[in-house]
């Protein structure tokens, strides 16, 4: 079974929008893990504007199931992170002000510095996730530096299965078998939604976890989210 981690960033950003805690975020986290999700995501920005500081260390002694915080590995997140001590951490290339995240790191380029975040993680017993896309030798990079896994960036997926869904995820399903002989474990994300979850997860091997928000989130105002979360779920079987 692959599992599925439910990102509550928008809970949060509906939240901001009037102040107070309505919807309650830590609630939400709650309810969601009752009706299934094997995890609960968050990323919390510079600017506060979804997921708060305080946001991470209120979830923290309620979720039962994984903690994932996403983010770019600067000292301040870094503390965050030691101080949390979620389930697995993943790390995304994003400048503060992205408006959502957009494209995987250039591990290459970059192999020194994230093999050094890797370490500090890696310490203290936390599970480290890079943020990727499909290219067949920043895999074989992000395995150099020591991580556990790869979270592969889905956008292009989801833009092109409409229109050929076979050639849509062949770049991920190699990207997958990369990822397994390189010993990595394989997550995946952004813009996965009903429409696209089950091909993908059917066509593409080795897939432990997806984390997806905005389009599970936006599907609950529809559905509500027990039948949201079981639909995605059934999805993934």
């Amino acid at each position: 079974m692959i599992n599925l981690s439910v990102n509550i960033n928008k809970v949060a950003t509906l939240r901001n929008a009037r102040g107070g805690n309505l919807p309650n975020v830590q609630q939400f986290a709650i309810d969601c893990e009752s009706f299934g999700a094997d995890g609960i995501t968050v990323h919390p920005r510079p600017d506060e504007r979804h997921i708060k500081r305080s946001d991470v260390f209120l979830l923290r002694p309620l979720i039962n199931t994984e903690f994932n915080i996403e983010g770019y590995p600067s000292p301040e997140f870094i503390d965050l992170v030691l101080k949390a001590k979620p389930e697995q951490v993943t790390l995304v290339p994003d400048t503060p002000d992205t408006l959502t995240s957009n494209s995987g790191w250039n591990v290459i380029d970059n192999q020194a510095f994230l093999t050094g975040v890797v370490d500090v993680f890696k310490e203290a017993g936390i599970r480290t996730s890079i943020f990727v896309g499909t290219e067949i030798e920043n895999i074989k990079a992000a395995a150099k530096t020591g991580a556990d896994r790869i979270e592969l960036y889905t956008e292009p997926y989801a833009l092109e299965f409409k229109e050929d869904p076979e050639k849509a995820v062949a770049p991920f399903i190699e990207a997958a078998e990369m990822a397994h002989k390189s010993g990595l474990g394989l997550n995946a994300g952004h813009d996965l939604s009903l429409e696209n979850l089950k091909f993908f997860a059917t066509k593409v091997p080795y897939l432990c976890e997806v984390s997806i928000g905005h389009c599970l989130i936006s599907d609950a105002l529809y559905l509500g989210l027990e039948n949201t979360i079981k639909e995605y779920k059934e999805a993934l079987k």
